[in-house]
């Protein structure tokens, strides 16, 4: 007798009209932005639009895995600092070679748990959202009370603190367009319920609303985050100083380190929520190699990919793109090698890694800021008359976002504090748009339909 197949949801219904048969999990949620992207930019400008997206996409989240390692590294290096008696006590400050095997742990831990074990990371996402929750919550209201001090609102809200020795800048209006390099990073990774609404139920209505919780959320959890942290400073001076219990390398775990230990006389309670910041960073590369992944077969699917038919393969036993998530984490591991030499190399990888995000976001944006409304149909979730005014915005703050990620953070500039993203992003998206003009665009068609349409419609 033949089995019947379970009633579709209306993600699947809509999947399903666009071309598109249900592939992967659906317990999580692929390549949405290019998608948009195709659409968005009508038939004439929809292949060139989503391959520019989807690259640059690509590019984004496999630099984005190593933002999390490097920050995870980062944590890692000051908890076992603190363990072993601090930078002025004799503790173990770990090496460049060590500080790399950190990196390339996490990032390979990432790529096992994203091959072999699906389940798992939907029940760790459960955990992760109430790590995050909870975690955060004890660190705004906790770390204010336990300081000795606190700063004032006037110095948390006008101060600007430069530290020209430690940075080589001196100029207020340069450390203002800098400071657009945090906020901007710690919006990243909302967008991954748009990464996987293949895999989502519901997604027509279920991914909006799951992407604008997350933008409230992070947000909220951000700026107050950031609060707390500012109005503990004991010393600010005092904080990039190499010589310091932290070793001037992680200024957050200064902070907690002099808070605690001016109130309790150890580091005990700085070493536990370090240990909390150390999750976030866990979970949130863990998601981010499933976004990446997902983007990455997504593209192969296509045909977008050099050797695509390696990276589109599913894992016959999990449902999931096992191929494709090794090569995120082969190509990031390759990003963090000048670790070895280079002392930017976070904000190298956090540069390319937002460049190439919100950048991929910019082409949608900017394909729906000029198209005609009237090809344009609206979901459960729209803007109405703000649509356009929105999208001005938001392209012309991508704009601005991505060019003040190309600059130096450190002077003068060397070999060692030399920002090496310019470097990285051009000669990527110089070999992308060589393949476009040379090859691609001959055959490259944008998404590909994997069934067959009724009357060719969408």
């Amino acid at each position: 007798m033949e089995q019947q197949r379970p009633m579709m949801d209306s993600g699947e219904k809509r999947l399903n009209e666009l071309g598109y048969k249900q592939e992967l999990r659906r317990e999580m949620t692929t390549g949405s932005l290019y998608f948009w992207a195709a659409h968005l930019a009508g038939p004439k400008w929809g292949p060139f639009a989503s391959w520019c997206c989807a690259w640059l996409e690509t590019i984004g989240l496999i630099a984005g895995i190593g933002t999390q390692a490097y920050a995870g590294s980062q944590t890692l290096q000051s908890i076992i600092l603190l363990c072993t008696g601090t930078n002025k006590g004799g503790g173990y400050f770990a090496p460049r070679w060590l500080f790399l095997c950190m990196y390339m742990g996490l990032t390979l831990i990432w790529a096992v748990l994203n091959t072999f074990a699906l389940e798992v990371i939907a029940f760790i996402d459960i955990i992760s959202m109430w790590w995050q929750l909870v975690g955060g919550i004890v660190i705004v209201i906790m770390l204010p009370l336990v300081a000795v001090t606190t700063q004032s609102a006037s110095y948390v809200f006008t101060h600007f603190e430069t530290s020209p020795v430690s940075t080589g800048i001196t100029s207020k209006a340069y450390a203002v367009v800098l400071s657009v390099l945090v906020s901007q990073y710690s919006l990243y990774g909302y967008d991954a319920a748009a990464h996987l609404t293949e895999e989502t139920k519901g997604a027509d209505k279920n991914g909006p609303i799951a992407i604008l919780s997350s933008i409230g959320i992070i947000s909220l959890f951000g700026w107050a985050y950031i609060l707390a942290l500012t109005f503990s400073i004991q010393d600010p001076s005092y904080l990039y100083d190499v010589n310091n219990e932290t070793a001037g390398a992680f200024v957050p775990a200064q902070i907690l380190y002099d808070a605690f230990h001016g109130r309790y006389n150890n580091s005990t309670g700085a070493i536990i929520l370090l240990f909390v910041i150390w999750g976030s960073f866990f979970f949130g590369g863990l998601s981010i190699t499933t976004s990446a992944a997902r983007v990455v077969y997504a593209l192969s699917r296509d045909n977008g990919v050099p050797f695509s038919s390696i990276w589109r393969k599913i894992h016959p036993k999990h449902k999931v793109p096992s191929n494709a998530v090794w090569l995120c984490a082969a190509i990031c591991i390759l990003l963090g090698l000048p670790i070895l030499k280079v002392n930017v190399v976070f904000t190298a990888i956090t540069s390319i890694c937002t460049i190439g995000w919100v950048g991929g976001y910019a082409v949608p944006i900017f394909a729906r800021l000029v198209m005609n409304d009237k090809d344009f149909k609206a979901g459960p979730f729209y803007l109405g008359r703000a649509r356009r005014p929105i999208c001005l915005v938001a392209f012309l703050w991508i704009c601005y976002t991505c060019s003040v990620f190309l600059l130096p953070t450190l002077y003068p500039i060397k070999w060692d504090t030399f920002n090496y993203a310019p470097v990285a992003v051009g000669a990527c998206l110089t070999l992308i748009m060589l393949w476009w003009l040379l090859d691609a665009r001959k055959w490259f068609k944008g998404p590909v339909r994997n069934i067959d349409v009724p009357n060719g419609k969408v």
